[in-house]
């Protein structure tokens, strides 16, 4: 029994020292908690707020606000999964040795996150329609340009991890999935920016994604088309689609000199 409980506690020290050894893992245990507390908390203070909104309204700003959300997520998670796929199969160094110039490649990764994207949004807009009597698509034209500046900004989200990914190699890989969660409380996506303190309305008005979802409540609630909200959002995107361009070739080229490509790898 005693020498049971002092593998045990070996065991339990290993497992401790990894973690203390390595702050990212640290900060993903603390990560989600928090970002499910202030994000449900600055949703239970606009719920509170809202006595006066009918709720067939209410449901549908919901609603909408999940699927162009998910459509978000699914668009930068489509580009920095492309690069992982590559990481995990060790795929790089063939790549490389192609003819495959990288511009090439991270298009092929913004198109094939198009893909993913709809693969998944669409069987979820079509079955909320019997399910909850909303359809995203009742929405009107203007849905398709909210759509549209969300998947650019997945596109310089998946392009900025995908930079991250390949100057820290696959240790960083819960970037994919944590970085635009991370982003979530700022972009008010069930809420107005207003609902947020003073100090964080600046950094959300920052952000495209909080134009585009204050566009959507414009949408469903005054039944008309935001064009300001609009255009500031694409004009953001392409101003970070510019900055995330760079910071990749950077990256990319720093770790073509220094050989790195060929050793990333599970």
């Amino acid at each position: 029994m005693t020498a049971a409980l002092q593998r045990i506690h070996a065991m339990l020290l290993r497992y401790f020292y990894v973690l203390r050894g390595s702050p990212a893992r640290v900060i993903e245990i603390i990560y989600w908690p928090t970002i499910q507390m202030v994000l449900w908390g600055f949703i239970s203070q606009f719920f509170a707020h809202q006595n006066t909104t009918p709720l067939t309204i209410a449901l549908g700003t919901l609603l909408g606000a999940v699927l162009l959300w998910d459509f978000l997520f699914r668009s930068q998670l489509g580009v920095s999964l492309s690069f992982l796929e590559e990481i995990w199969a060790r795929n790089l160094g063939h790549l490389f040795v192609s003819p495959l110039r990288p511009y090439e490649w991270w298009i092929s990764m913004m198109l094939y996150s198009v893909i993913r994207a709809l693969t998944g949004m669409l069987p979820a807009a079509f079955l909320a329609i019997p399910f909850y009597g909303f359809s995203i698509f009742g929405l009107g034209w203007p849905v398709l340009f909210l759509f549209f500046n969300l998947m650019f900004m997945g596109w310089w989200l998946g392009l900025l991890i995908t930079a991250m990914l390949i100057k820290a190699g696959p240790g960083a890989e819960s970037l994919a999935w944590a970085l635009t969660f991370l982003l979530a409380p700022i972009c008010a996506v069930y809420y107005p920016v207003a609902m947020l303190p003073v100090w964080l309305q600046g950094v959300a008005n920052a952000l495209p994604a909080s134009h585009v979802f204050e566009g959507l409540r414009t949408l469903v609630h005054e039944g008309r088309a935001d064009t300001y909200h609009i255009l500031a959002s694409f004009g953001l995107n392409c101003l970070y689609m510019i900055f995330s361009i760079s910071i990749l070739q950077l990256s990319f080229n720093s770790a073509r000199k220094a050989g790195t490509l060929l050793q990333s790898g599970e």
